[in-house]
């Protein structure tokens, strides 16, 4: 095959990124090239990105000012489902597609949550810590109160595909499913055994809430002092999600003052989070370092189909997931199918 004269570039501080494997073996075998760019700021992705054509990120922030020194990208690849970290109103002022993996991590995700609801419900970190460090009657005083699992109400924020499968799985044990989705097809959420219910009355009616929605203008700090207030003493809050959905300082002083009975999260508003962070400290609250998505199975998929996206747009064709589907492209790309 002929090399194409298309550029793609990974853009990504190279600090944090992980080496190039399965998206560079799909890139380099369609016969184009691919340039490992570490860059961060907005100056040098301008400086070190200007003769891409597509580039693919992880954490970079694409914003208008990036968007607008650019005149040869043709498209951004988000690496996974979230696309927060790109201006994508920006993007299509520019004529510059926005790509995501929107069927990335549906199980590993909802695995997740799934672990994080049991866990707490069965207090399992602080019995397995406490029967550790300081014996088996000790560890025994923990268990009151400790509620049910069967028989109780799971609340679903967001339920799009993650948070559908989060209900299926949720009804095999035996929990009751309402959720809250002002834009989910009804019948797709009935499907999955979820009762839509407005967000308070989900807030104020569940066991547990576990958050799935997408991080955007609409969406940050959805859950704040307000919607935690709404919350039973005896309920768990989930988020394997975004962190900035909840605001966090808002669930710390909640669950300072034991307004809820605790948390299971995997995500938070500064990631990495900061060591002194007060969540880290609390016993009933379980963390986990933003790994729900995890496992080798799935980014190998991921980063498959990054590398099929990126050839896609690199040899004039149409991707398949278009965040910003009505923008007009800087040159045809023609549409499969």
């Amino acid at each position: 095959m002929g090399k194409s004269k298309s550029i793609v570039a990974r853009v990504e501080r190279a600090a944090i990124a992980a080496p190039l494997s399965d998206e560079a073996e799909v890139i380099k075998k369609a016969g184009i090239e691919l340039m490992d760019i570490d860059a961060a700021t907005e100056d040098e992705i301008i400086a070190k990105a200007r003769d891409a054509d597509v580039v693919f990120i992880v954490r970079t922030a694409f914003t208008r000012r990036v968007f607008e020194n650019l005149p040869r990208l043709r498209a951004v690849i988000r690496c996974g489902v979230g696309y927060d970290n790109v201006d994508v109103d920006a993007a299509t002022d520019n004529k510059v597609l926005v790509v995501n993996v929107p069927d990335f991590c549906f199980e590993e995700v909802s695995n997740h949550a799934i672990v994080l609801l049991i866990a707490c419900a069965k207090k399992l970190v602080q019995l397995d810590h406490t029967l550790k460090t300081a014996g088996w009657k000790t560890s025994r005083q923990v268990l009151d109160p400790m509620g049910s699992i069967w028989g109780q109400t799971l609340g679903i924020v967001g339920c799009g595909n993650i948070g559908r499968m989060t209900a299926r799985k949720a009804r095999c044990f035996g929990l009751n499913v309402i959720g809250s989705d002002p834009y989910v097809d009804r019948k797709l959420a009935s499907e999955s055994g979820i009762t839509l219910k407005s967000l308070p009355e989900v807030m104020g009616e569940s066991d547990y809430v576990t958050l799935h929605p997408c991080l955007n203008r609409e969406t940050f700090h959805l859950i704040g002092e307000k919607e935690l207030a709404l919350m039973k003493p005896s309920a768990y809050l989930i988020n394997t999600s975004r962190g900035s959905i909840v605001d966090e300082s808002a669930l710390i002083r909640a669950l300072q003052d034991k307004k809820i009975a605790g948390a299971g999260l995997d995500v938070f508003e500064k990631d990495p989070i900061d060591p002194d962070n007060p969540l880290l400290k609390m016993g009933h609250v379980i963390v986990t370092p933003h790994s729900a998505s995890y496992c080798e199975a799935s980014f190998k998929r991921l980063r498959t189909s990054v590398g099929e996206e990126a050839v896609r747009v690199a040899l004039g064709r149409w991707p398949r997931n278009v965040v910003n589907s009505g923008v007009t492209p800087k040159v045809d790309l023609v549409k499969e199918g």
